[in-house]
């Protein structure tokens, strides 16, 4: 088992958010968070990953068989735990390239021997950004919503992470680039030992990197769980709401 998560409660301000989550991830599992808006993904994305105004109020998080409920956001990374934020941040002053080889534990302006200093160039290729064009662009910096998750994966695939955590990869991108995304997850994931876990509304990246359970929220709590092939048709066909309402009334 990579992630055990136990009767999680989650509060900010005071407030309560998550209320008795419950997870499993298996290691090369995927598996998609899903539920409408305010449900408590993003919350429960942000607190496995460590955000400290995420307060867990009782409950446990264990990765890899250690208790890391208490640990920082630096301490959860080096451990393995990759998050993309649902809107990367601009940053100025700060090239693409060198976040990239940061990421890889790679010192861009004084690297040692037998570091990979062509590892930005490599992580670029995998999420179709071309080299001589964004390697030396400020983060993010007047990257469209596409450019922008392609970049932040490049990042996390250069941290080699055991487990990627991906809230909404699908959203603010087109086609063309929801595609690049897609491939680039489903080649990288039957490359390396990484389980994922995707946090989204609807099936768009589903379909490159089919999990291998859903699991709907609603409320902060785990309202259903299922398989793609039975839950995806009912969501898409009936909505959350009324197929957690048909769920527990046929309980």
């Amino acid at each position: 088992m990579l992630l055990k998560v136990e009767d999680l409660h989650v509060s900010v301000g005071g407030k309560e958010l998550l209320k008795g989550i419950n997870i499993e991830l298996d290691r090369r599992q995927v598996i998609a968070i899903m539920g409408h808006n305010a449900s408590g993904k993003s919350t429960l994305a942000l607190t496995l990953a460590g955000f400290p105004q995420y307060t867990v109020t009782s409950g446990r998080i264990l990765f890899e068989g250690e208790d890391v409920t208490n640990k920082s956001i630096d301490e959860r990374a080096r451990a393995g735990i990759a998050l993309a934020f649902q809107s990367p941040p601009s940053i100025r002053g700060i090239k693409l390239g060198h976040a990239i080889s940061l990421a890889g534990g790679v010192n861009p302006w004084r690297p040692k021997k037998g570091d990979d200093t062509d590892l930005p160039i490599k992580m670029l290729a995998k999420v179709n950004l071309d080299p001589v064009s964004y390697l030396d662009r400020e983060l993010n910096v007047g990257f469209s919503g596409g450019e922008r998750k392609r970049s932040e994966l490049a990042q996390i695939f250069a941290m080699k992470p055991k487990m990627m955590i991906l809230d909404e990869p699908d959203s603010g991108v087109d086609i063309d680039s929801l595609k690049v995304l897609g491939n680039s997850l489903k080649d990288y994931f039957n490359e390396v030992d990484c389980s994922i876990m995707i946090i989204t509304h609807h099936r768009h990246i589903l379909q490159y990197i089919r999990p291998q359970e859903v699991l709907i929220m609603a409320g902060g709590k785990i309202a259903l769980t299922g398989s793609y092939e039975d839950l995806m048709p009912k969501i898409e066909s009936i909505g959350y709401e009324k197929l957690i309402r048909e769920a527990k009334g046929s309980v």
